[in-house]
């Protein structure tokens, strides 16, 4: 799969909501009903990083999930990508992007949302064919306003900024042009996870789901 290829895949993706759940997954157990919690509230593109030891399990599981379209975040090697991928995921997202990691995207088909921070990251990732991108850590580098100014020398290039984005910020983000969709972690708080209150996270969703972009 060619990077243009694998852009066209990922905006595909970041266009089913305005919002995709950025996701860390201790429990296992978790994982099946948080998947389906977040899609009955209107979410389907889920990212769950590959932080924790249960990761590549939970993603096989939320693959299950009838309207779920899982991926994995926070890939840093070909071997996750290839885990991955055997695991079901439908996407993988990088915080960065180096050569191996775009070669492995390319060989084992997986779409590949790379990760950029400045103009010349984001130029070099374009020259490869990779028109769409993530922008990381959003908040820390710059926020809306720094997209904002990237969208005058860069028009051509599409983001999912992630990186500290709340509900309030989201809709900020939204408004520009060159923005696809954001990752959020909101949608998903650690307190809800804890006690399975399921329906929080669906109410949460719904109104993610909702934003305007």
């Amino acid at each position: 799969m060619t990077p243009a290829e694998q852009s066209q895949h990922a905006l595909a993706i970041c266009q089913l909501a305005p919002v995709i759940p950025v996701l860390v997954i201790h429990d296992l157990a978790q994982a099946r009903p948080l998947a389906e919690a977040l899609v009955a509230g209107g979410l389907p593109a889920l990212e769950v990083t590959l932080r924790t030891d249960c990761a590549l399990e939970a993603i096989a599981a939320m693959a299950e999930v009838d309207g779920a379209v899982v991926g994995a975040g926070t890939v840093l090697s070909p071997e996750q990508m290839a885990r991955a991928r055997d695991a079901g995921a439908r996407f993988a997202v990088a915080p960065g992007a180096t050569s191996a990691l775009t070669d492995a995207a390319r060989i084992e088909g997986v779409p590949l949302l790379p990760g950029a921070q400045t103009c010349s990251e984001i130029m070099v990732l374009l020259e490869q064919g990779y028109s769409v991108q993530k922008f990381f850590p959003a908040e820390a580098i710059g926020g809306a306003g720094a997209l904002k100014s990237i969208a005058g020398p860069l028009p051509q290039v599409t983001f999912c900024p992630t990186g500290g984005i709340s509900a309030a910020r989201a809709p900020d983000y939204l408004a520009l042009p060159n923005v696809a969709c954001v990752g959020g972690s909101w949608v998903a708080p650690p307190e809800a996870l804890a006690s399975g209150d399921w329906a929080t996270i669906t109410e949460l969703a719904r109104s993610a789901a909702k934003l305007p972009r």
